[in-house]
């Protein structure tokens, strides 16, 4: 199938996802296997007392109750994840832009327990903020731009968008994001994770299928599970199993009664936030095509990160919008901002204004939130007067080609799409998790490392985040403790 549609693509389409070495991979087993029985032992300790335990138990008067708390299912999180809790939720007290500050904290209980030390790690390059066309800042348009927007309506709106909460803002937003995004209609939420676990409930239910990627965020799965649909998984990014998939769904329909679907809808993302990788979306479109399936795509990372004009995947491949049923995207990351959107043909945004949860019961989006995507978008799409937007999203482009480039010369194993702004550079051993998370930020760069079970056991990660924000010399400065 792969070879067949590659006359789909108008570029060169390169992914690298080298094999784990066998003997990475037998050490990185061996490392969880150690982990494991000093886990086991470490309970036995606890169980007798001989080890302080801070975990949540039942009293003694209810050991004869159904248990709330099922030791063996978090015997990760006990006694491997809690040794590297420490690389995770730290505090930050700046704005997340190309440099951020941090609260410094200590722990005495091997990471149980935190306290802060009063002091402030200053200037530490931000490698891990979603911040790709850096508009994660507290002073220029803006910013100024919502500042004044809170003046103007407060903070808060107090009501849902069917009552009392319909601000013109919104109404404003709505308009900008459908043409931006070359769409008919579009609607705005306060979420971006409720924007999809709220919304395809109302577009699948009983009766339909729901084909997703194996890779898909939790939003895309938790929406999909709630629709009530038939859910079947093919391989990420492998259009002959999605091919395979949709085959056998028309020919043998539903499960027992081999009645048609009443509608198969197919979850994407533009690109997958954890692997660096971007859909093969043309391939994807032509299937949809073939097997009259709906196409839903969730942009929340390609938005504003990919295409000539920051008009995501979609842009990227040169595509026309109208082949995709479903555009959905959040404002979290290259807008800066928070929420998400879904865009398509009017009567699909209406049918949503009426149907869906999100839209419903949720409160609107708060006025200087409106104002900030508004502002952004319009620079992105050069509507400002200035050039600003169109030199942001090279300079997201040099960087991502520039930081990807430098790393593979040093050796490192890379995942993803050379276009990608997100890099997951290998680590492999669950020891390097911990290590290299701590070794950065001693060097003032904050990363984020990622381990089992977000990735597959063998796969551990530290996944950079490249900024339009970030300068060469940043970038240099980030390259270089990892080869020390």
């Amino acid at each position: 199938t792969t070879i067949r549609l590659l006359h789909l693509y108008n570029k060169a389409f390169v992914e690298q996802f080298e094999e784990t070495p066998l003997l990475v991979a037998v050490l990185t087993y061996v490392g969880y296997g150690i982990l494991t029985i000093f886990g086991y032992l470490r309970d036995f300790l606890r169980h007798w007392g001989m080890e302080k335990c801070h975990v949540a138990r039942e009293r003694e008067e209810q050991k004869d109750f159904v248990p709330l708390y099922q030791d063996f299912e978090n015997f990760y999180t006990r006694n491997l994840y809690m040794r590297i809790r420490d690389n995770w939720n730290r505090p930050i007290c700046s704005v997340p832009g190309a440099k951020m500050d941090l609260l410094e904290r200590a722990s005495k209980d091997y990471n149980w327990t935190f306290q802060h030390t009063g002091k402030v790690v200053k200037d530490v390059i931000n490698m891990g903020s979603y911040n790709y066309l850096g508009f994660a800042e507290n002073t220029g348009r803006c910013a100024d731009a919502a500042t004044e927007s809170t003046h103007h309506y407060g903070v808060g709106v107090g009501s849902t968008r069917r009552e009392m909460g319909n601000l013109d803002l919104h109404e404003e937003l709505e308009q900008l994001v459908a043409r931006f995004l070359g769409v008919e209609s579009s609607m705005a939420f306060g979420m971006g994770f409720a924007t999809n676990s709220m919304n395809i409930p109302a577009l699948a239910g009983k009766g339909c299928l729901i084909l997703s990627d194996e890779l898909n965020h939790a939003s895309l799965v938790l929406g999909a599970r709630l629709s009530g649909s038939i859910i079947r998984v093919f391989k990420h990014n492998n259009m002959a199993s999605l091919e395979k998939l949709l085959r056998d769904a028309i020919v043998h329909g539903q499960p027992r009664t081999r009645r048609p679907w009443k509608k198969i809808l197919i979850l994407v993302e533009g690109i997958y936030s954890m692997e660096g990788s971007i859909v093969r979306l043309p391939e994807v479109i032509a299937l949809k095509k073939r097997y009259k399936a709906f196409l839903y795509l969730d942009e929340a990372h390609s938005i504003g990160a990919l295409g000539p004009r920051g008009g995501g995947v979609v842009d990227y491949f040169g595509l026309d919008p109208k082949d995709v049923d479903i555009m959905m995207g959040t404002f979290t990351k290259s807008f800066g901002a928070a929420g998400g959107y879904i865009g398509g043909r009017r009567e699909l945004i209406d049918y949503l204004r009426s149907h869906s949860h999100s839209a419903i019961y949720a409160t609107s989006m708060s006025p200087p939130v409106s104002q900030q995507i508004i502002t952004s978008m319009k620079i992105i799409m050069g509507e400002d007067g200035t050039s600003l937007g169109g030199v942001r999203l090279k300079q997201l482009s040099e960087n991502t080609t520039y930081f990807r480039r430098k790393l593979r010369e040093m050796g490192f194993i890379i995942y993803g799409n050379d276009d990608s702004p997100v890099v997951p550079m290998m680590l492999y051993m669950p020891a390097k998790i911990g290590a290299f998370g701590r070794e950065m930020l001693k060097r003032n760069i904050g990363t984020v490392v990622v381990g089992f079970p977000a990735t597959p056991i063998i796969e551990s990660r530290a996944r950079f985040c490249v900024s339009a924000a970030h300068t060469r010399d940043i970038l240099d400065t980030v390259s270089q403790p990892i080869t020390d």
